[in-house]
């Protein structure tokens, strides 16, 4: 089933997700204006060391508990953190009023240079760039990256590309993408003073996904 949104969270800048399938029991808790504090716990070693990547360099506080059916593969833990994530961060934005909207870092990590682009447009799209070398990355199918992503976009109303520049170990491409998305994140939804509030689109409105 869909997960269900805590409508009390709706007057802060914070959501909370609570998604139950019969693959995964899924509990996502974020403040996008938090210190970077993270409480992860997926199952799934790698994703939650990128889940923590996104705490801390966006300055989100984050906390993440999932039971999923790891036991087959990683892959409907992957996706429904992605799904719960997104879901939360658009309960957080609400109407997106008085943000900056949009948000780009290009991130470095050693030899490898991830470029991210982000809009809180409200229309989901994503362009993903990676060309990852390894299949796996540990445990965790490298494939998984892109649900990942696809998942947060859909459900949170993002435009997103990513774009690779440089690199050559996987680790470290994979890491840059996630710092990358996490300052750009972190630059788009943080509140511009010089909007006074207003909606950032012409239009005067920017639609939530699923709305």
């Amino acid at each position: 089933m869909s997960g269900t949104l805590d409508p009390e969270a709706t007057s802060m800048r914070t959501g909370e997700v609570h998604r139950v399938t019969g693959e995964t029991d899924v509990r996502v808790k974020l403040n996008i204006d938090g210190s970077g504090s993270a409480q992860v716990s997926t199952g799934v070693p790698f994703l939650d060391h990128m889940l923590h990547q996104i705490s801390s360099h966006g300055l989100i506080d984050l906390e993440v508990n999932a039971v999923g059916d790891t036991h087959i593969d990683d892959h409907h833990t992957n996706e429904d953190v992605g799904i719960a994530i997104g879901q939360a961060l658009a309960q957080a934005l609400g109407d997106r009023r008085g943000i900056h909207r949009f948000g780009h870092f290009v991130a470095p990590l050693d030899e490898a240079l991830v470029q991210v682009a982000l809009d809180c447009s409200g229309r989901p799209h994503l362009s993903f760039g990676l060309e990852i070398p390894a299949q796996k990355i540990g445990s965790y199918d490298t494939e998984l990256v892109k649900e990942f992503f696809v998942a947060v976009v859909n459900n949170s109303g993002l435009t997103l590309h990513i774009r690779q520049l440089d690199g050559v170990n996987s680790h470290h491409i994979v890491e840059a993408c996630f710092k990358a998305f996490a300052r750009a994140l972190r630059q788009a939804t943080e509140v511009d003073p010089r909007r006074a509030g207003a909606v950032p689109s012409s239009k005067g409105v920017l639609e939530r996904a699923g709305a």
